[in-house]
């Protein structure tokens, strides 16, 4: 595993100017141009996953894994009711308590909102999801659990999703982007450790939201309820950052979004709490 996560780091280092350059020539000659808008980091970011995916199957043949039922996968007969279930108390929670901060005026509306970009926001929250839990709740954490230690194959596959999402370079780390600037980002990802109230408000908060995620895997057997989970908080962070603007940054209680902070991480406890009340009603009928 430690292979593997090594050469998904620098896998991802050389295929993200290749994406960065590729959307640039697109952008170019008119299609998808508004990849134009985003910066290279989120094309590192996403190389990530990619090199991930390239690298998935051989991981699994060499880990021995040819079935769903090797990672403790098993199909879920309610799986539309969990995706939809799951998706829509994510969401609802998460826009609840963005209308609580714009009433309490740490965020305000927008005067003019923009809805172009909603389309990358619902794409995210289509596509993501999907990938990433494959990833971190279907192969890791199934890896992990053969080991028989439930709580700590949770433990150990929450901080990884932790880790990974909280090591971003900031913005305009690489202005000019050349065959090294993967190199870079990796390089100056680890800037924000350096910083104990974000480090208390990012991978807290992450971590929690891995925990919920590995929870809704194992008490369902299946995928379904936390690719629902997981595409409710990205489009319901992605649609009230369109509608609201930031006003105040209160670490550790707020950070830069929804998903980040005491407050969020209080919003999360809760949504926890009634997915576990869900299925523990649903296991009783």
């Amino acid at each position: 595993m430690a292979i593997y996560f090594v050469a998904v780091i620098l896998a991802g280092a050389l295929i993200a100017p290749i994406l960065f350059w590729s959307a640039q020539i697109l952008a170019q000659h008119g299609q998808l141009s508004f990849l134009s808008q985003f910066d290279f980091e989120v094309f590192f970011h996403r190389a990530l996953l990619v090199s991930a995916l390239i690298l998935f199957w051989p991981l699994l043949r060499a880990l021995g894994v040819r079935r769903l039922e090797d990672l403790g996968l098993r199909p879920d007969r309610r799986r539309w009711k969990h995706l939809a279930g799951g998706f829509l108390i994510a969401l609802l929670l998460l826009l609840l308590c963005g209308l609580a901060l714009i009433a309490s005026d740490a965020y305000s509306l927008r005067s003019a909102v923009s809805w172009g970009p909603l389309g990358r926001t619902v794409l995210s929250a289509i596509t993501v999801p999907w990938i990433e839990e494959a990833f971190f709740r279907g192969l890791v954490l199934g890896i992990l659990l053969r080991s028989g230690r439930k709580y700590l194959a949770m433990g150990l596959s929450s901080a990884l999703y932790s880790v990974v999402h909280f090591l971003k370079a900031p913005e305009g780390t690489s202005p000019e982007v050349t065959w090294s600037s993967g190199f870079q980002s990796i390089a100056h990802s680890f800037v924000q450790f350096s910083d104990p109230m974000l480090l208390m408000a990012g991978f807290t908060t992450l971590f929690l939201i891995g925990w919920i995620l590995a929870d809704a895997r194992l008490r369902t057997g299946a995928l379904w309820l936390p690719v629902g989970l997981h595409a409710g908080w990205i489009l319901g962070n992605g649609v009230f950052n369109r509608i609201a603007r930031r006003q105040l940054l209160l670490l550790p209680w707020l950070g830069r979004n929804l998903l980040i902070g005491l407050i969020p991480l209080a919003v999360l406890g809760v949504t926890w709490l009634i997915i576990r009340w869900w299925l523990d009603r649903e296991n009783r009928a």
